[in-house]
């Protein structure tokens, strides 16, 4: 199915200067929230106390961080695990033991009703370690799934494709935790997962486009760089915003049905999206123009017979 004729013929390449220069602009934006403002880190980072409760019955998750709002207890996460009757509440806290006890009982006194009526099972201190040991692991995790990437694209197609896939990519994630740092919104575990859930979306879109200039370069031999790098851009521009609209469609039901615990996941996931379907139209070919690939990158090189022969 093509919402776009597959013969289109819009010149994407005639705006990338401006891409460019949004692009950048973003970049240095991203980075300049991240050192003034920074992140607003959740318990998950920060450290507090956690309190696991079991009910009788399966308890609304909503409610109950309606009356910890209601309680005093601003920014609390609430989760389930095990089963609907388990519920994991994770507070600001103190160290002290004492406290620790107090905030536990001062939960269950809170989110126990008559209807309804909750057990402590326990109450801990959990500190930021875990949270900033998961948040290293992540950075490397895509650190090593960048290289990957490079290795990956580096021998299906040449190496320029793989340097304009990885900064696009790149670009994707340092905006859509931009985005984050603009709007101060609590950045968790489940938000990171969000945010290098993009660099697999924002790399196979790029891919598609790439596996398309690669045919053409291979069998429009009478255009240049400039028009085949449009061309391919065309040809899968309805592939390419079926695709965005359907996972958008998918992310917007998980937004709006899936509770506040997964908002933030699906913000990213929705920025993320959208960033990454316009800059593999508006930075990733652009970047391939401005590195000089054209149609003898693709060539195999050929051996040289006759210094062949002269050898021994």
């Amino acid at each position: 199915m093509n919402i776009i004729p597959i013969d289109s013929n819009i010149n994407f390449l005639r705006l990338r200067h401006v891409a460019m220069a949004l692009a950048i602009f973003m970049l240095v934006g991203t980075f300049v929230l991240l050192g003034t403002k920074g992140l607003n880190y959740a318990l998950d980072f920060t450290g507090g106390t956690v309190a696991e409760l079991t009910f009788e019955h399966p308890a609304d998750l909503d409610e109950l961080r309606d009356k910890l709002d209601a309680a005093g207890y601003a920014g609390a996460v609430v989760q389930a695990f095990g089963s609907e009757m388990d519920v994991m509440v994770r507070l600001q806290s103190s160290e002290d033991a004492a406290n620790i006890t107090q905030t536990g009982d001062a939960v269950l006194t809170t989110l126990s009703t008559p209807e309804n009526p909750a057990t402590l099972v326990r109450s801990d201190f959990v500190g930021p370690q875990v949270g900033k040991e998961l948040a290293q692991n992540g950075i490397l995790a895509s650190v090593f799934v960048m290289l990957g990437f490079v290795i990956y694209i580096s021998m299906r197609f040449e190496w320029k494709f793989a340097v304009a896939a990885i900064v696009t990519t790149a670009f994707d994630l340092i905006a859509t935790t931009g985005l984050f740092a603009l709007s101060q919104r609590e950045f968790d575990l489940t938000v990171m997962a969000g945010v290098m859930s993009v660099m697999g979306y924002s790399i196979n879109d790029t891919i598609v486009v790439f596996d398309r200039v690669r045919e053409n370069f291979k069998s429009l031999h009478k255009l240049n760089t400039a028009e085949i790098l449009n061309r391919s851009v065309n040809q899968t521009l309805s592939r390419t915003v079926i695709t965005s609209v359907v996972a958008l469609l998918t992310v917007l039901a998980l937004y709006l049905y899936g509770g506040d615990s997964l908002k933030g996941m699906a913000e990213s996931q929705m920025f993320g999206i959208v960033i990454g379907t316009l800059s593999s139209i508006f930075i990733a070919c652009p970047l391939l123009y401005w590195m000089g690939a054209s149609k003898e990158d693709l060539i195999p090189k050929v051996r040289d017979d006759a210094e062949l022969a002269r050898r021994p």
